[in-house]
């Protein structure tokens, strides 16, 4: 066991048909060279809570009171819809996917999880939960943005597919040049089956 703390974040992560979807429609937004960095498919997820840093002891505290909390809650379908940006075109700085249909079931996990993480000392979020799929962060402006802001435009409603939540995972976060390399430390199934 390290003395370092990990980086940890909890997520739902997507099937392989939406990942691919996902990628394909990262390629198009690529075309007018914005300066972005772009996640990497194996990377893409659904960011329900980031803790920030935690002693190794605490994961797997954190990793079983997920695991009560998923015990309670059904497999449940959710679409993957529309592109947009925070905070708003004119100055963006994530490049996302929102969610469209189960949406309610996403912020309901979310709402779940962070009142159960709140007992081990984790802030609740003041903010209602914006369930969505980060798929890049703007490193700096120019005219391509605009171009890539139009794009987003014609894709804000656009149908990237559905996938099924059948687990919720507790990730360790390495933050290094290539970009960060995620380590699950814990799944736990939905519906505790």
């Amino acid at each position: 066991m390290s003395d370092e703390p990990l980086r940890t974040f909890v997520a739902v992560e997507i099937g392989p048909e939406v990942r691919k979807a996902a990628t394909e429609l990262i390629k198009t937004f690529r075309a007018p060279r914005a300066d972005v960095k772009w996640v990497e498919p194996h990377n893409l997820h659904i960011t329900l809570k980031f803790l920030g840093e935690v002693p190794e002891p605490q994961a797997e505290e954190i990793c079983q009171v997920v695991r009560g909390v998923a015990a309670e809650v059904p497999p449940f379908e959710f679409e993957l819809r529309g592109a947009g940006v925070f905070p708003h075109l004119g100055r963006p700085r994530t490049i996302w996917l929102g969610v469209g249909e189960g949406r309610e079931a996403l912020v309901a996990l979310h709402r779940q999880i962070d009142k159960a993480l709140a007992k081990l000392g984790f802030t609740v979020e003041s903010r209602p939960p914006e369930p969505h799929l980060t798929i890049g962060r703007v490193r700096s402006g120019g005219p391509a943005i605009s171009e890539l802001g139009n794009l987003l435009l014609a894709h804000a409603n656009f149908s990237v597919g559905k996938t099924t939540a059948r687990d919720v995972v507790v990730f360790s976060s390495l933050l290094e040049q290539v970009g960060p390399t995620y380590e699950a430390l814990g799944r736990a199934e939905l519906g505790g089956k």
